[in-house]
């Protein structure tokens, strides 16, 4: 049984790939649902032998429960057809999510080695996986693509701090794939350096513009305006 820990994903992903015997593997979160022709969508795309993965669009199947699930919608939205649908104009859609991708299983096996044994500061890592999935892929030679008529609905955390403990465990990710990504950079459009850079630079200068507002509150007497409309 895989059932426990988040750290176990990764080890019962690899059991079923190598367990597998189809041309294409689907990857599907336990709280995503499926419409009827995702599947059917996601493998016509993959007819093109150089595509290594491909994702769908996602959805927040809990939007109308709070505000927050509302925003987070919004945000998904903003992900797929804004970021995913650009780095796909040039064939190297940079993280292929977990909720709703589907591999090339001969891909796939060429890659589980790297897949199983990667650490992060010591220790095995076990959060990121579709991030660092794709990335293996674009190392590999292989395309990855979106297909924003293959929807799913996954359900999203309802609460201030689920999502703030979800949103540090993506960043991590992406920092960490990054270091692994700028090998792969020159090999790709240049629109996708500026949009990695782009990805870590702007997380990076709002908590650098948070810190500045935070001290100026500290050693001033007024509250830092200018510092808060640039968070904003």
């Amino acid at each position: 049984s895989f059932a426990g820990p988040e750290r176990w994903k990764r080890k019962a992903q690899i059991a079923a790939i190598r367990r597998s015997c189809g041309d294409l593997v689907l990857n599907v979160d336990s709280d995503t649902i499926l419409e009827a022709d995702v599947v059917t969508k996601l493998a016509s795309k993959m007819r093109d032998q150089e595509i290594g993965a491909a994702m769908g669009q996602l959805v927040a199947s809990n939007r109308s429960q709070t505000w927050l699930t509302s925003l987070i919608d919004m945000e998904y939205w903003l992900a797929c057809n804004e970021e995913r649908a650009a780095q796909a104009r040039f064939g190297a859609v940079m993280c292929c999510c977990g909720p709703c991708a589907m591999y090339r299983r001969s891909a796939l096996t060429l890659l589980l080695d790297q897949y199983e044994t990667q650490f992060f500061r010591g220790k095995p890592s076990d959060f990121g996986e579709d991030r660092h999935l794709t990335i293996l892929m674009l190392k590999a030679g292989f395309r990855t693509e979106y297909v924003p008529d293959a929807i799913a609905a996954t359900v999203v955390p309802d609460r201030l701090g689920p999502y703030l403990r979800q949103q540090l465990r993506w960043a991590r990710s992406t920092f960490r794939d990054t270091f692994l990504a700028l090998r792969l950079l020159p090999e790709l459009d240049r629109y996708l350096t500026l949009d990695v850079i782009g990805q870590n630079l702007g997380p990076l200068l709002l908590a650098l513009s948070s810190l500045a507002a935070l001290a100026q509150v500290a050693v001033g007497d007024s509250m830092p305006w200018l510092t808060g409309l640039t968070i904003a």
